[in-house]
């Protein structure tokens, strides 16, 4: 269990009870949750340290002196921050990181993703019920090519829609089925969507960040906090619960707690069980594929 230095900053301005004890607490409770979505990936840590609403920075790499449960692990000339087990989340908060930020590959097959994540990132004047409808159809096309996926509640303003795959592509080739599954939602719907991060095309629309599957890439973890405002969790939730969810960031770390204890299923059931891969003739029908 970790020493933590100044447990009673609070980190949130407008959430003054949640202090860095409180995270730890937090993360505590959820760890059963969150570490097998997290454990043995490269992670990013925003950390703030003046709380959430000031100066936050992104750490990726190990350096000498951090909290013991945060290693290091190679990738080429670069020493890159993992964590395995609680001592690791606990040591997270003790760097004051709200965020944790998760790879698409485990360190130990790097050259082999095996998560594949869209994420649905709305302009101001888009709804949530808007960006809920995108999730479905992405879902759907998904399952066109062959793969279950799942839904995640950002704590944002948007989605990200999941899918776990046997890590047996490599990264241009997997990177490139992700693209060819965006411009294609953008080309069937562009009065909606857009895969362009340009600002002047997303006005209106939602765009469809498919460079999260890039090597170096990364995305929110399950159940992490965000560094907002308050302090929203981003949220696994099944499909079918979907539709009487309000809004991207309903769930706060008081809220995610009482949440985990009522679930009488989890919400992604099957995830780590799921063996599905990109087949060839699902890498033929998009285009951009890496074929």
């Amino acid at each position: 269990m970790i020493r933590l230095t100044n447990p009673d900053k609070p980190l949130y301005p407008a959430a003054v009870h949640v202090t860095k004890q409180r995270l730890v607490d937090y993360w505590r409770r959820v760890a059963p949750f969150a570490l097998p979505h997290i454990a043995g990936r490269p992670l990013s840590l925003l950390r703030c340290p003046n709380g959430a609403a000031q100066d936050c920075f992104f750490q990726r790499h190990h350096r000498r002196g951090l909290p013991p449960g945060l290693r290091a692990a190679p990738i080429g000339t670069e020493e890159f921050l993992v964590i395995d087990d609680l001592s690791g989340l606990e040591g997270a908060a003790q760097m004051d990181a709200l965020e944790l930020h998760i790879r698409g590959a485990h360190i130990g097959a790097l050259e082999r993703p095996d998560r594949l994540v869209f994420d649905l990132d709305p302009d101001p004047s888009v709804s949530f019920e808007e960006v809920k409808r995108a999730a479905r159809d992405f879902r759907a096309l998904l399952e066109a090519a062959g793969l279950a996926s799942f839904a995640l509640l950002t704590g944002g303003k948007g989605m990200h829609v999941v899918a776990p795959i046997d890590a047996a592509l490599g990264w241009p080739t997997f990177t490139g089925f992700a693209k060819g599954v965006a411009t294609r939602l953008a080309a069937d719907d562009p009065a909606r969507f857009t895969a362009m991060a340009t600002k002047a095309r997303r006005v209106g629309r939602i765009y469809i960040d498919y460079r999260r599957n890039e090597r170096g890439a990364s995305a929110v973890a399950p159940f992490s906090p965000r560094a907002r405002e308050t302090p929203a969790v981003a949220t696994p939730v099944s499909w079918e619960e979907l539709g009487r969810i309000e809004r991207a960031d309903c769930y706060c770390l008081d809220k995610i707690e009482r949440r985990l204890a009522a679930l009488r299923a989890d919400p992604w059931s099957g995830y780590f069980d799921l063996r599905q891969g990109v087949s060839p003739a699902a890498l033929r029908m998009f285009a951009g594929a890496g074929l």
